[in-house]
């Protein structure tokens, strides 16, 4: 199952949101704002990242800026507390399921939580077309 994290006013959010209802994807949404991130929400998801919590921030949102974070020096706790008290600082929306994780909306790299025998299938006609075009 897909877990889809947004907020309410993120317009990347309703696009993500589109597609996998497009694409007949089963997913649960969490609207961060109206239902508080846990601890285990974010360990999963950082479990998931390649640059660890750097890749979840939103470093231009105006609440990184009043904060002052020095991140280079506060633990994954102290990090931890910070997010669960301050939602907006990460990045969204957020798309994880049981290997994968997409942050933000791009609809090339969305393609990823597409069954593999969808994908091989939609690969297959391109190539055809390609051929026929050709």
């Amino acid at each position: 199952m897909i877990m889809l994290y947004t907020s309410p006013s993120c317009a990347s959010c309703r696009k993500a949101r589109a597609w996998l209802e497009e694409n007949n994807l089963e997913y649960l949404e969490k609207n961060i704002f109206k239902e508080q991130l846990t601890e285990y929400d974010l360990k999963v998801i950082l479990s998931l990242t390649e640059n660890g919590t750097e890749e979840i921030i939103s470093f231009r949102s105006q609440i990184f800026h009043d904060l002052t974070i020095d991140m280079e020096n506060i633990s994954l706790k102290e990090f931890i507390h910070i997010i669960l008290e301050n939602p907006g600082l990460i990045r969204r929306p957020i798309l994880i399921d049981d290997k994968r994780l997409q942050i933000g909306f791009n609809e090339e790299d969305i393609r990823r939580f597409l069954p593999r025998d969808v994908r091989k299938l939609e690969l297959k006609k391109l190539q055809e077309k390609l051929l026929i075009n050709y």
